[in-house]
Formats: structure tokens, sequence, C-alpha cells
């Protein structure tokens, strides 16, 4: 039984465990991507990511703290100068594990663990979000103020014109009404007579 036994010994002696997970985190951040069983890539994924942490901070000492893991300059080099800054923003789940088919030889599990960073297919959203962090209080986006902005300045020039043409209108039409008064009001003085000598 294992109980309260959490660490898979991947049928291995300690040290054979140790080199295999070191030449395994090592092919990781070197080519970013490897497929191995899905037992080796959950004990890698715990292995590596504290060492992806670590490299967040280069100073000597985290540096020679890797390198006790690791035992490869090359490779601690690409993590401290590439992955490190790819990884500076992210808080913590470097690595993805994508499960495949089973072998055809003996039907393992079989899986792909690879760094989330370096995915050219999932790497979009991320980015953006990372863009989009900053926090807003009130409004929406500068897309949806700038569409709302256009229509508005729209609507304001087109009422400037229109004031311009009903203000021309009035100065065109007040002198008729004018005249067109007293012309009203002489048939209706006409009218009054009329009545008044129908009445005599």
């Amino acid at each position: 039984m294992r109980h309260g036994k959490k660490v898979n010994h991947l049928g291995r002696t300690d040290s054979h465990r140790k080199a295999m997970l070191a030449n395994m985190a090592s092919s990781l951040i070197q080519h970013k991507r490897i497929t191995t069983t899905l037992a080796k890539a959950k004990a890698l994924r715990g292995y590596v990511e504290p060492l992806l942490t670590k490299s967040k901070n280069d100073t000597t000492h985290s540096r020679r703290t890797v390198f006790s893991y690791l035992q490869d300059k090359d490779t601690v080099n690409i993590l401290f100068r590439e992955v490190a800054e790819k990884i500076a923003n992210r808080p913590g789940g470097y690595t993805r594990i994508v499960k495949l088919e089973n072998r055809l030889g003996d039907n393992a599990e079989m899986a792909i663990i690879e760094l989330v960073d370096y995915n050219t297919v999932y790497g979009k959203d991320v980015a953006a979000k990372a863009e989009k962090k900053s926090t807003r209080r009130r409004g929406g986006s500068t897309k949806a103020k700038a569409e709302t902005a256009a229509p508005v300045a729209k609507e304001t020039a087109a009422p400037v014109v229109a004031e311009e043409t009903v203000a021309e209108a009035p100065v065109a039409e007040a002198a008729p009404a004018v005249e067109e008064t007293p012309a009203t009001e002489a048939p209706a003085a006409d009218d009054k007579e009329k009545n008044a000598e129908k009445g005599e």
C-alpha cells in the first residue's frame, strides 16, 4: 500500500530518478516541449516548476542552486536569459501537460509537457490578458468610447448646419410676412365696412 506516499518513484532508485528528472528538465528548457509518459510528465512538473520560479531572480546564489539540480551550464544560461524573461509576469503554472494516445508497444499513457509561454496556439490569449490587466473603475473600453464619440461629433455637426439654414430662413421670410399682414388686415377692414353697410 502507498498510504501518504506522495513521491512516485517511477520504478527507479533515487539516484537514477534524480538523474532522469534532471535530464528531462534540461530537455524541456532547451526544446520547450517534450513527449513522455504521463507519470514521468507529472513527476517532471513538480521537479522543474520550482527551478523556473528560482530563475526569475537572477543572482549568483539562484544560478548555483538551479545548477545543482540540472548539472548543465548551457541549460542554466538559457533558463536565466530567455525563459526567465518570458515567465516574468506569470505567478506560477509554467508548464502544461496534454494527454496523447496510449503507446502502441506497452499501452502506456503518453503526454506532452510544454512551457506555457512558448506555445503559439495558446500564447495569444495570455498576451492579451496580460495587456488588459490595468484596473478600470468606470466607463468602457477606448474603442467603445471612440465609436460613441464619432456619432456625437456627426450629430453636433449636422445641427450647426441646420441652425444656419434656420437662421437664414426667418430673415428671408420676415420681410414678406410684414408685407402680408397689411394685405390681410385690409380685407378684414373691407368685410367690416360691408357688414356695416348691410346693417344700415
